[in-house]
């Protein structure tokens, strides 16, 4: 099997990306995965384009986008992107878009595929911090995630409808996901009360909920839901 793990490049002033960082050091194999990494620019449009050209070469079997949320204490795997662009601030390339929606004709929102409550029981395992998140933002970092999402979703209903594509119904369509992690430590020196994790434990982190999708057919059934 195939992962294609993607991590954003750094943004917002910041000289580095804890995402790119720990992605960099994550093992190239795990359990029976093999790991394909890809460095990603935090644009609007061309995150996704670069990411959509990385499936069709590579034809992984699951997809993994890691990014910095600045101000968040644990490693927070998301459960759902939603369809609109509104950014706080510009991209890299200077885009900032406002109550856009990423695709007109894309679902309002999409679930991860991935064993979500499964990774955040892995990460914790290992002593780690992790929280299941509902909200990936209305940055880049949910730009991307939906947009993989939406991409494989209508890559999958155009293979159903297309005589060109013989259709399995044993086929496994590629589950696809995101990833949020803090600040690392070098990156709060003047930052008062945010809080962070090493780099090493973000690595750690990656590793497990990468092991749990491995090992993960279905999601587990665990009481991760919030009140508020």
């Amino acid at each position: 099997m195939k992962l294609l793990l993607t991590a954003f490049t750094p943004f917002d002033g910041e000289e580095l990306n804890p995402a790119l960082e720990a992605v960099k050091l994550v093992k190239d194999k795990i359990e029976n995965v093999e790991i394909v990494k890809l460095e990603v620019p935090t644009v609007f449009g061309k995150s996704i384009q670069l990411v959509f050209d990385a499936i069709d070469k590579e034809k992984p079997d699951f997809v993994l986008s890691i990014g910095q949320a600045g101000g968040r204490a644990e490693i927070c795997p998301e459960r759902v992107a939603i369809n609109i662009d509104d950014a706080r601030i510009p991209d890299n390339e200077g885009n900032q878009p406002i109550d856009e929606p990423i695709f007109p004709d894309g679902e309002n929102a999409y679930f991860s595929t991935l064993p979500v409550k499964a990774m955040v029981e892995a990460i914790r395992k290992e002593g780690i911090p992790a929280f299941l998140s509902n909200s990936a933002g209305t940055y880049v970092c949910n730009h991307l995630m939906y947009g993989v999402l939406y991409y494989l979703d209508k890559t999958d209903r155009l293979m159903k409808n297309s005589e060109l594509y013989p259709w399995s119904e044993n086929r496994l369509a590629v589950k696809a996901g995101f990833i949020h992690v803090p600040y690392i430590p070098e990156q709060v020196k003047n930052k008062k009360e945010i809080p962070s994790l090493e780099l090493s434990e973000i690595v750690r982190g990656l590793e497990a909920a990468i092991t749990a999708i491995a090992i993960n057919g279905t999601d587990k059934k665990l009481a991760y839901g919030q009140n508020d």
